[in-house]
């Protein structure tokens, strides 16, 4: 069900919210939902990596980082 709400922001804002939601080809009370539906939806972890980048993290090891080529290459490089 969807009901009405009525916001007072800064002119500017709303101007420069359209011109966004216009590039983007969404509407303004679109993006508006999209925003309230993330801040309230349940965050049970406290990550705030993506999914991804959780499942590479730790892929490489730091000693691995320490003893690559390109690791030497640019301690040499930025001394």
């Amino acid at each position: 069900m969807e009901t009405k709400l009525t916001l007072k922001l800064d002119r500017a804002v709303i101007q420069a919210a359209k011109r966004y939601a216009e590039e983007n080809e969404r509407s303004l009370s679109g993006l508006v939902e999209d925003y309230f539906r993330n801040l309230s939806a349940d965050h049970g972890s406290s990550n705030k990596y993506s999914p991804l980048v959780e499942e590479l993290s730790g892929v490489i090891s730091d000693e691995d980082i320490a003893a690559s080529d390109y690791t030497q290459y640019l301690g040499k490089k930025y001394e």
